[in-house]
């Protein structure tokens, strides 16, 4: 770097980063700073937001790959733009860059969210007007892949998928991105069809279909298998989950996997090759995959939510569910807020929760704590992924 540029606070100046050093270890120093408190660097002085926003302070962290450790989440509400990151190093929560080419009318649904590659990709997905209301019900799932990366903090586009497709299954194994399933039109064109994508080459590749079609279903990554479970196969709920060996090229079916009487999944995440699932028709209880019994145990319930012009606890539902840094996020959701009268109910409403819980599995109880609320955004979690350095 050149020691001749200027800091500046105020009306104050110096010739350097950082007073006393040289202006190389300085950008170390700096380089190092979790992104959670780049907006507090930011307004130190004219100097260093400038330096956080340049192309060679994003080179040098991607150098040394400090690209620290984040928690994509995006709500069916946003009060500051789409998605927001949160860093657990700084308990902070900041919104991404508006997407360079987002509608501003529509919302993008049905989409799958993963990291690979110190990037994180929004992959696949519909877009539907904002209000639906009067609108038809069918709709054209896309092929796109989008791209954030959080050295330069900024969107790109990757290459599309082979198969447009939306509501699939979708996990990194290997460092690679396996989808499955899913379909291109609502209730119709269901997919058996599956890909994988290499983020070194940028390249999409066949792999086996599926052993039949499935839609709305979620995938995840365990063991080195990639998981395709919950979601209707001809038109039937199904049970069984589908794995993929990425060493044997194969699939084989798992029977009386996923017991979850709904018809969209439950969140789903694993934790050191554990397997999770917050079932929210019983009672809000994690589970865990017990592989030798073959079957789900409780693990306990999520904490209920408690207001205080309402004496009873109450149960949310469409929680986000991320395993991050070995512990598990319970994130967002909704509950309905009601008080009983005669045996009915009144005064009810809907509360959208921004509230983000983390749950730790130590011994026979879990430990829950909270952290910062989500900023900017609150209900059902339509998309979350981790990115961990």
């Amino acid at each position: 770097m050149d020691g001749n540029h200027t800091i500046s606070s105020g009306d104050d100046f110096c010739d350097s980063i950082i007073p006393g050093l040289p202006d190389d270890l300085a950008l170390r120093c700096l380089a190092k700073v979790s992104h959670g408190y780049h907006g507090l660097l930011e307004v130190v002085c004219k100097r260093w937001r400038n330096l956080i926003r340049s192309s060679e302070y994003a080179r040098f962290k991607a150098q040394e790959g400090w690209c620290g450790n984040w928690l994509f989440v995006l709500t069916e509400e946003q009060i500051r733009g789409p998605w927001n990151a949160y860093d657990p190093e700084a308990d902070r929560w900041h919104p991404l860059p508006p997407i360079p080419w987002s509608r501003s009318n529509q919302k993008h649904l049905g989409f799958s969210c993963i990291s690979v590659a110190k990037k994180f990709l929004v992959i696949g997905g519909y877009y539907t007007p904002c209000d639906i209301l009067g609108q038809l019900k069918k709709f054209t799932a896309t092929d796109e892949v989008i791209q954030f990366d959080p050295f330069s903090n900024k969107w790109s586009k990757v290459a599309s998928m082979r198969v447009a497709r939306s509501n699939f299954a979708c996990a990194v194994v290997h460092d690679k991105v396996y989808v499955a399933g899913g379909y291109s039109q609502l209730c119709a064109n269901t997919l058996s069809h599956a890909e994988v994508y290499d983020p070194v080459e940028d390249r999409w590749q066949d792999i086996p279909a599926l052993p039949s079609a499935r839609e709305d279903c979620v995938g995840f990554s365990c063991g080195g298998l990639f998981y395709v479970v919950a979601g209707i196969d001809n038109r039937a709920e199904q049970k069984t989950a589908e794995v993929f060996d990425p060493v044997k090229g194969s699939w084989y079916s798992q029977l009386n996997f996923w017991l979850f009487f709904r018809l969209m999944p439950c969140p789903v995440t694993t934790v050191k090759d554990c397997i999770y699932v917050i079932d929210d028709w019983d009672g809000n209880n994690i589970k865990l995959w017990d592989r030798l019994s073959g079957s789900w145990i409780n693990v306990g319930p999520v904490p209920s939510v408690r207001f205080s012009d309402i004496s009873h606890a109450l149960k949310g539902f469409g929680f986000g569910l991320i395993g991050f840094q070995n512990d598990l996020y319970v994130i967002g959701g909704k509950v309905l807020k009601w008080e009983p009268s005669d045996g009915h109910w009144r005064n009810v409403e809907i509360v959208k929760l921004n509230v983000v819980r983390i749950c730790r599995i130590n011994g026979a109880q879990p430990e829950w704590r909270e952290v910062r609320p989500i900023r900017g955004s609150n209900g059902a979690v339509v998309g979350c992924a981790v990115l961990e350095e």
